[in-house]
């Protein structure tokens, strides 16, 4: 996409905590050549090491090349903080290149928008590339089969996010992954890696690397789009799976043999799978039954393909009933291990009316209330929010109540994870009752948010 020539260039550098970045940042500066890079580091602590190791290998401490933000997460708490430093930075010293080291726990994406949007940082600087360093070893125990099993347990009491959070939400908004410490890591386990990064940042480019050393210009080069900065492989998959959804209803709408579908009345009809209906349930009337998959990964790599070596697949659940918050709760607390990242929307029957966000990594699994469903909205704003959202998925009787979940893994039993989520759905009878009646776990004002389950916790 076009760039301004007058910006400054940023790349921000993230990953968790001993993963490389800063042994990355030393190895640009000592390689830079020419550059000219001017450096800002974040730590948590109140001496800022990460600043002093790199200060300790470049002479641009002492013209101020190294700024220092301590005592906090450039990505919340420093944010104000971080828009004045770069500002003043770029108005004290000329350079050819900013970058932003962010603290081990920080998520990219705040950071990023700090560059990109009304700021004073926008003003002046111009996002490069978001690169995130990757401890293979780290990863690899994370989310291989045996250290989620291991990890899946009660929630931490302190309420902190765990470490397999952080590293999917560092992965998903990268241009650029640096698979680091591959010494560390059968090949076999690196292979397995490195397909599941692909997997939650499809068009990420991968690049394997030991003590940090990679080429400058790899780090640096021009990488991140705005408009496409959020293609985590869950949206992906979501949105590949409506394209082929829309693609289907287009080819049946032009077919009139096919009398068996009632386009008409349900835009989904065709997509019902009789299959999956069991005995104590009839959601022939109410449920959009899709689980389509996304098996065509496209990567650069001479290898087979990842779900016929590693299992790695994805797929997409779709219902136009809602779930038993109680039984949706003991089936989240407890989703198979292979299931590495799952996200998307849930309808649950609660008398809020409000729709919500599920948010799954590794072995964490998050619920957020995410406010009400249009169809809950008086009609004149119904009518409004229909008008301007022309590819809204609406259904005559429910409107935008739905559920749509993606779900990525490795070697996982779709078939089974389809059942038991599916028994988790309303019976005609319950969909009769009161909702109000109904246990519910989950929060019922927007933006509030439940833990359902998270590792275990050795204390």
């Amino acid at each position: 996409m076009p760039r301004d020539r007058d910006a400054i260039p940023v790349t921000i550098l993230s990953g968790s905590l001993g993963a490389g970045k800063t042994t990355l940042l030393n190895h640009l500066l000592s390689t830079a050549g020419d550059r000219d890079i001017a450096v800002l580091v974040n730590d948590m602590g109140d001496i800022n090491v990460d600043a002093d190791l790199v200060s300790q290998n470049t002479d641009l401490a002492v013209d101020g090349g190294v700024t220092e933000l301590s005592n906090g997460c450039i990505c919340c708490e420093l944010q104000d903080d971080l828009d004045t430093a770069v500002v003043r930075l770029a108005r004290d010293r000329d350079f050819d290149h900013l970058v932003v080291e962010a603290s081990g726990i920080s998520e990219p994406r705040p950071v990023a928008r700090l560059f990109t949007t009304g700021s004073q940082a926008a003003a002046r600087y111009d996002v490069a590339s978001v690169v995130t360093v990757v401890d293979a070893r780290q990863f690899h125990d994370a989310f291989g089969a045996e250290g989620i099993a291991e990890r899946r347990g009660d929630t931490d009491e302190d309420g902190d996010r765990p470490l397999s959070d952080l590293l999917v939400e560092q992965v998903e908004f990268a241009n650029l992954v640096l698979l680091n410490k591959t010494d560390l890591v059968t090949p076999e386990e690196l292979d397995e890696v490195e397909e599941m990064v692909q997997a939650l940042r499809p068009d990420a480019a991968v690049v394997r690397t030991e003590h940090s050393r990679v080429d400058p210009d790899t780090v640096l080069q021009a990488r991140y789009d705005p408009a496409t900065a959020d293609e985590a492989g869950w949206k992906r998959a979501l949105e590949e799976d409506e394209a082929e959804r829309e693609g289907h209803a287009d080819h049946d709408h032009a077919d009139h043999d096919h009398a068996d579908h009632d386009h008409a009345d349900h835009d989904h009809a065709d997509h019902d799978h009789a299959d999956h209906d069991h005995a104590d349930h009839d959601h022939a009337d109410h449920a959009d039954h899709d689980h389509d998959h996304d098996h065509d990964h496209d990567h650069d790599h001479d290898h087979a393909h990842p779900e016929a070596v590693y299992g790695v697949t994805s797929f997409t659940y779709r219902r136009r009933r809602p779930f038993h918050p109680e039984r949706l709760r003991t089936v989240l607390a407890d989703l198979p291990p292979a299931v590495v990242r799952s996200k998307g929307t849930c309808w649950i029957a609660t008398g809020a009316d409000c729709s919500y966000t599920m948010g799954q990594a590794g072995p964490s699994v998050r619920m957020e209330a995410a406010g009400p469903w249009i169809a809950s909205l008086p009609e004149f704003e119904q009518d409004a929010y229909r008008r301007n959202r022309s590819n809204l998925d609406w259904d005559e009787e429910w409107g935008d109540r739905r559920t749509e979940l993606v779900f990525i893994g490795r070697a996982m039993d779709e078939a089974e994870l389809i059942a038991a989520l599916d028994d988790c759905l309303l019976t005609e009878e319950e969909m009769d009752a009161s909702w109000d009646g109904f246990e519910n776990p989950f929060p019922t004002e927007a933006g509030d948010e439940v833990v359902v389950t998270e590792p275990a916790v050795n204390r």
